[in-house]
C-alpha cells in the first residue's frame, strides 16, 4: 500500500476485532514512529504499548463514558512526551507537534498492515498515568486503540454505529488553505 492509499484508507473505526500482538509488530510500529522528523532531531516521543489482557482490562476504568468500544482493543498505545524533551523556541513548544508527527507515522503503518489505530482523547490522564507507572512530568497526550475492523457493533452506541457507515465529512480545502496571506 502506498502512502496515499494508507491516508485514504485510514479510518477511526470503533468496531474492533482481535489481532495477534507480537513483539515484532510492536517494534514495526515503533520503528515507523522513530522515523518522523522532530525539532533538532530530539525525538521527544515515548510510547507505552499495552498488550497484556489484564493490563488492558485495567485501562477500561480510565476511558470516558462513550468509549466502551475501546474495551475490544488488542493493543493500547499511550502516547507521551514532555515540554522538556523537545525544543522551546521563544514561545513555541514543539513536543506536541513532533510527537503527533511520530504518532501519525504509526497510525499509517498500522493502516498499511490492515489494522485500525484510533486515537482518543476521551480518557483520564491521571488514571492512565497511575495504571502505567508514567512519571508526573510526562504529558499523556492520547491513547491509540488498536485492533482490526470488525462488524461487531455490540460495544457501540447507536450514534457511533451510524458514524461507522460513512467517512465523516471533511472540510472543503478552500476552508483551511490560504495562499500568500491569511484570509477570512
Amino acid at each position: 500500500m502506498d502512502v496515499r492509499k494508507a491516508i485514504e484508507t485510514r479510518r477511526a473505526y470503533r468496531s474492533l476485532g482481535p489481532i495477534d500482538i507480537t513483539d515484532d509488530l510492536i517494534h514495526d510500529l515503533a520503528r515507523s514512529a522513530s522515523l518522523a522528523p522532530s525539532c533538532f532531531n530530539k525525538q521527544p516521543w515515548n510510547y507505552v504499548f499495552v498488550k497484556d489482557s489484564i493490563k488492558l482490562q485495567s485501562l477500561e476504568e480510565a476511558y470516558s463514558q462513550g468509549n466502551e468500544w475501546a474495551n475490544d482493543a488488542s493493543l493500547v498505545v499511550a502516547v507521551l512526551s514532555s515540554k522538556e524533551m523537545d525544543c522551546v523556541i521563544k514561545d513555541r513548544e514543539y513536543f506536541l507537534f513532533d510527537t503527533g508527527l511520530a504518532t501519525m507515522n504509526m497510525i499509517l503503518r498500522a493502516t498499511e498492515l490492515g489494522m485500525v489505530a484510533h486515537p482518543i482523547a476521551g480518557f483520564s490522564p491521571k488514571k492512565v498515568r497511575q495504571l502505567l507507572d508514567i512519571p508526573d512530568e510526562m504529558t499523556v497526550i492520547a491513547l491509540l486503540i488498536i485492533g482490526k475492523h470488525s462488524m461487531d457493533e455490540s460495544n457501540m452506541t447507536e450514534k457511533q454505529i451510524l458514524s461507522e457507515k460513512d467517512r465523516p465529512t471533511r472540510k472543503n480545502i478552500d476552508e483551511f488553505i490560504h495562499i500568500d496571506v491569511f484570509t477570512v
